[in-house]
C-alpha cells in the first residue's frame, strides 16, 4: 500500500507498544488510521513470539469493533474498500468480511453483540470509540482471543467524560495494565486535538469551534477528558468544605451485589465496587463526610459497615434490599457475617432500603439534584486521607458523568439512599418495617 499518515499518526505508527490507548478530537483521522492497521496487521502470515515459538497466523483473524455492526460498516467499509486495492481478494459486505490475497481475514463486529464476537482467534483488534463500549467486550471477549499470537490491540476514539475509556486511558499513561492494575511495559497512551490533523485549514476549524459550547469543545475538538458527560450535575453543584452545622449522622450502603449471594458458603465474586456513604443530615442539608468504597467480599463488607457505625457515632443504617443484603446480613438485619460481628461489637437495626419501584437514573436525580442546585449538599474534604481512601474527587467525577449508563455511579447511588435514611436520623422506629415483605426478592421490592 501506498499510503501516508500525517505527522501525529506516525507518532503512534512507531511506537512499538503492544496495546495503545489514543484520545483524539474528531476529525483527527482516526478511521483512516484505523483501516490502516487493520491492513497492517493482516499483512503479516506468520510471528515470532516471546518464547521463539513462530505462529501461523493463517487462522488468526484481524478485528474491526465498533459500538455496533452498522456504526462499524458505516465507519469504515468504504474507507477499508478504496485503501485495500490490489490487497483484496474478496469480500462478503453483509458479513463484514474482507478476504486479501495472502488468505488473512478481516472482519468487522460490533459489541453490542458479544456473542458474535467469541470463537476465533485474533492477532490484532481495532475497538473504535471504546467510550461507548461496555469493558467486558475487551476484558472477557477480545483480551482472551490474542493470547496465541501475543497480537495487540487499538483503542481509539473520542472521550465521552470519565468512564473507563478514560481509566484505561489513565492506567496507560502511567505504564500500568488496566485490567491488573500493576506495572506493564505493553500499554501506551496518547491524546491528539482535532487541530492535529494539518489537512483541516485554520478557518474550517474556526467555523466549527464557533457553533459549539465550551464543553462540546474541549471533549470533542480538544479530546479532553474533563469535559462532563453527563446533563444532570456539574462539579461546582458540590462545595467541599468542613460543614458548621451539628446534625445527626446516618449511614446509607449500596451494595454492589455478589455472585452465588443466596447462601454463605461458596465463591462470591465481586460484580462492582460497594459504597458506604457517612452523611450529616442537619437543618441545611446534607454533609458528606465519608464515602468508604471498594471490591470487597461479603465478609470484608460486612466488617466495614459495622466499623463505619462505630466509628460514626453508632448512628442509623440502611442496606438496599436484596440478596446481595440477605448475604451480607441476613433478611432481618441480624444474620450473615454482620450478624457475628453485631455480637461482637453491639447490635443495631438496619433499615431496609428500597428501589421504590423507581429506575435509578431517576432516583438519584429526585434526591441529589434539587440538593445539589442549591447548595444543601457539601463534601468533608478528603486531603488527610490515604491515597487509596480518597474518594472526593471519584464521586465528583462520577457526577459530571451522570447519566452515562457505561460510567460508574455507585457512590452516587449510596448518597441518594440518604433521602430515605434522613427522616429517621431524629426518630428511628424501625418496627414500621417489620411486615414489609418484598414482592420479588431477587430484586428487592
Amino acid at each position: 500500500m501506498d499510503i501516508y499518515l500525517h505527522e501525529k499518526q506516525s507518532v503512534i505508527e512507531a511506537d512499538d507498544h503492544r496495546f495503545q490507548v489514543v484520545a483524539a478530537g474528531r476529525r483527527f483521522g482516526k478511521s483512516f488510521y484505523a483501516a490502516y492497521r487493520l491492513f497492517e496487521a493482516a499483512s503479516h502470515t506468520h510471528k515470532e513470539r516471546s518464547d521463539g515459538t513462530v505462529v501461523d497466523l493463517g487462522p488468526e483473524v484481524v478485528y474491526y469493533v465498533g459500538p455496533t455492526f452498522k456504526q462499524a460498516r458505516e465507519n469504515l467499509w468504504e474507507v477499508c474498500m478504496a485503501m485495500g486495492q490490489g490487497l483484496i481478494k474478496s469480500v462478503r459486505q453483509n458479513e463484514g468480511e474482507i478476504k486479501l490475497t495472502n488468505g488473512r481475514t478481516i472482519r468487522f463486529k460490533g459489541a453490542d453483540d458479544p456473542d458474535s464476537l467469541r470463537g476465533v482467534g485474533l492477532s490484532f483488534a481495532v475497538l473504535d470509540e471504546y467510550a461507548f463500549m461496555k469493558p467486558s467486550v475487551w476484558e472477557f471477549i477480545i483480551r482472551p482471543t490474542l493470547m496465541l499470537s501475543e497480537g495487540g490491540a487499538l483503542f481509539i476514539g473520542t472521550p465521552a467524560g470519565k468512564n473507563h475509556f478514560y481509566d484505561m486511558w489513565v492506567a496507560a499513561s502511567n505504564g500500568v495494565d488496566p485490567m491488573t492494575e500493576k506495572p506493564s511495559d505493553s500499554w501506551r497512551a496518547f491524546q491528539f486535538r482535532s487541530d492535529d490533523n494539518p489537512y483541516y485549514t485554520k478557518e474550517e476549524l474556526e467555523n466549527i469551534v464557533g457553533g459549539l459550547s465550551d464543553e462540546a469543545r474541549k471533549q470533542e475538538l480538544e479530546a479532553s477528558f474533563e469535559a462532563t458527560g453527563g446533563r444532570v450535575f456539574k462539579s461546582g453543584m458540590f462545595p467541599v468544605q468542613t460543614c458548621p452545622h451539628r446534625g445527626s449522622n446516618v449511614i446509607a450502603v449500596d451494595l454492589a451485589g455478589f455472585t452465588n449471594a443466596e447462601g454463605r458458603k461458596g465463591s462470591k465474586s465481586i460484580l462492582d465496587d460497594h459504597a458506604i456513604a457517612v452523611a450529616r443530615v442537619h437543618e441545611h442539608g446534607w454533609h458528606i463526610e465519608r464515602i468508604y468504597h471498594g471490591q470487597w467480599d461479603v465478609r470484608e463488607t460486612a466488617l466495614r459497615i459495622i466499623k463505619a457505625w462505630r466509628d460514626n457515632g453508632s448512628c442509623p443504617v440502611g442496606i438496599e434490599r436484596g440478596m446481595a443484603k440477605n448475604a451480607v446480613c441476613g433478611e432481618d438485619g441480624r444474620g450473615g457475617y454482620l450478624g457475628d460481628f453485631m455480637r461482637k461489637y453491639g447490635y443495631f437495626d438496619v433499615f431496609p432500603l428500597t428501589h421504590r419501584n423507581e429506575k435509578k437514573e431517576d432516583r438519584i436525580k429526585w434526591a441529589i439534584q434539587g440538593r445539589a442546585e442549591t447548595g444543601k449538599i457539601t463534601l468533608e474534604p478528603d486531603d488527610a486521607l490515604a491515597e487509596d481512601d480518597k474518594w472526593v474527587g471519584k464521586f465528583l467525577s462520577q457526577a459530571v458523568d451522570f447519566p452515562n449508563k457505561l460510567a460508574h455511579d455507585d457512590l452516587l447511588d449510596a448518597v441518594a439512599y440518604i433521602d430515605q435514611l434522613a427522616n429517621e436520623s431524629v426518630s428511628w422506629d424501625v418496627s414500621l418495617y417489620d411486615d414489609w415483605r418484598p414482592h420479588d426478592e431477587e430484586v428487592g421490592f
